[in-house]
């Protein structure tokens, strides 16, 4: 699980430890709530570490991957959910910029998948799941990096899934938005209005979905929007 520690990632986590899993928490800078999150699915009985790594640097994802298969055996799960968001308009936005966004967002979910894919074609068997956003689906006027980034992920799900369909590999995109995430809550701009149930999602209805993902083997290819009514289209 990268960017595991908090959030919807924590939910994704603590999710699959209770349907069974051992859990790899990664994090970058935020050991603290890694760790809390270890410390969680440990009381559930399943096993867990914290893994620290910067998943958009092919170096990094080597060793967090061989730290995790030597400390809790193949990976046979992946859910990529590392990123990260800037609000920046067309004229603020630099080169630089641009390039970490997809870097953090895109790259990774193309490091960490190439890193673990040999051993889940070689088993049969594997699941990843890439948390992509509904502004890769409706487009931002203030973060046109990240959308791309995130429609990246989409076209990069469905690509992998054709590719590994007939080898007992699914790969699935969760879309959520409006999660009530430390990154919502601070953002004087969004209410709940904005969604058509009328509230923000919570961050264990993303965990409920990564879990079906997870164990069901005739899914694949799809994105699946966790997103209140917020966008319908396919």
């Amino acid at each position: 699980m990268t960017g595991g520690g908090r959030g919807i990632g924590k939910a994704i986590s603590l999710a699959l430890a209770d349907a069974g899993c051992d859990v790899a928490v990664n994090y970058v800078s935020r050991e603290a709530d890694a760790r809390a999150t270890v410390d969680a699915i440990t009381t559930k009985g399943r096993r867990a570490l914290a893994a620290a790594g910067d998943v958009s640097k092919s170096a990094h994802v080597t060793a967090l991957v061989a730290a995790v298969e030597t400390g809790l055996g193949p990976v046979d799960i992946l859910v990529n959910n590392a990123g990260r968001v800037a609000f920046e308009s067309i004229d603020q936005m630099s080169e630089a910029s641009w390039n970490e966004i997809i870097q953090v967002n895109l790259s990774s979910v193309f490091l960490m998948t190439q890193a673990v894919l040999p051993g889940m074609r070689a088993r049969k068997w594997g699941r990843i799941i890439n948390l992509t956003s509904v502004a890769a689906q409706a487009g931002s006027m203030m973060a046109v990096h990240y959308s791309a980034a995130k429609a990246g992920v989409i076209a990069a799900t469905k690509s992998y899934a054709r590719m590994l369909a007939k080898e007992g590999v699914t790969v699935n995109a969760i879309s959520p938005a409006l999660i009530a995430t430390e990154m919502v809550a601070s953002n004087p701009h969004v209410k709940p209005d904005m969604i058509p149930v009328g509230r923000f999602g919570q961050v264990d209805e993303c965990g409920d979905v990564a879990v079906l993902l997870a164990s069901n083997a005739y899914i694949t290819g799809q994105t699946i929007g966790v997103n209140g009514g917020m966008y319908l289209g396919s």
